[in-house]
Parts: C-alpha cells; structure tokens; sequence
C-alpha cells in the first residue's frame, strides 16, 4: 500500500459511512459534512506533526474543489494548484486530481494536468467504498505520487524553484 507514515496518518482518520454521491441531494449534504470532519481532521493532524502540505475549497454545492499543495526537496517549498470535480457516481468512483501547471511534463500524468492514480490508488479505493473519501484521496493518491513525481521532475529540470 504505502510507507509507514502514510499508514499512520490514514489510521487517525475517521472513516466515512454515508454511500451517498451528488445526485443524492440528502444523503450528499451529509456525505459532505464526513468529508469536511475527515479533511478538518487529517489537515489538524498534519499540522500537529508540522507536515502540513496541502489547502482544498470547495463551491458550495461540494462538486467542485481547488486549492494548492506544496512539497519541499532540499528545503525548498515548490507550490502547485490543484483540482478535482466530483464524480456523479462518487463514491463509487475516485475523483481524478489535476496539477495543470505540471500537464505534459511526466508520464504520469493525463491530458489536462490529471494525475496518474489508476494502478496503485485506484484499486485501493474500490476495497475501500464508501468508506475512503477526500481526505483518503489526499493521503493516500496526491500525497505519494508528489513524493515520487516533484524530485524527479526537479532532477529532469522540468520544474524550477521559483527563487531561481
């Protein structure tokens, strides 16, 4: 699955219960109040063990989210935007995360800046429905692939720091 932190920090979250996706006006309402607990927590967490790495805002129906997420290498913080929409048949489905800034520049990712998660999150998710939701997708999708994606893209040379 993942490394030892990432197992840990997974294990202090609180696992969702509500099945319920968009289209499911009432159930979606308290879907999204799981989530927001789920995120609250895993961000408090972060905090507390000073890896805070991430922000995330959604518009008010919860369909839509942005925000940034940085990642620091030889202690140099680099800052990216980030994105998802909600899939109609959330939970059931994983929300695709988009870096459009790094679109193009790694293999794994998809046309408009989506991340590759298919073989190793993916899966994760379909064991794991409806209990998974965004705070999981953080901790166990976006965080990983940055541990592996931004030092090799710094080494490639395809990113700079902005200092630079």
């Amino acid at each position: 699955m993942a490394d030892a932190a990432a197992r840990r920090a997974v294990a202090e979250l609180p696992l969702l219960r509500a099945p319920a996706g968009p289209r499911d006006r009432e159930g979606w309402a308290e879907r999204l109040r799981e989530e927001y607990r789920a995120l609250i927590q895993y961000v408090e967490n972060n905090k507390r063990a000073d890896t805070d790495w991430f922000r995330l805002e959604s518009n008010p129906e919860g369909t839509r989210w942005s925000g940034r997420c940085w990642y620091i290498h030889e202690l140099l913080k680099y800052e990216f935007n980030i994105e998802f929409e909600i899939p109609v048949t959330y939970p059931g489905t994983a929300p695709e995360i988009a870096i459009p800034e790094l679109d193009g520049k790694t293999a794994k990712m998809y046309r408009g800046g989506k991340i590759c998660l298919s073989d190793h999150f993916k899966p994760l998710w379909a064991r794991n429905v409806p209990k998974f939701g965004l705070a999981h997708l953080m901790a166990l999708g976006l965080g990983p692939w940055l541990a592996v994606e931004i030092p090799d893209l710094i080494s490639k040379g395809l990113i700079q720091h902005k200092d630079k």
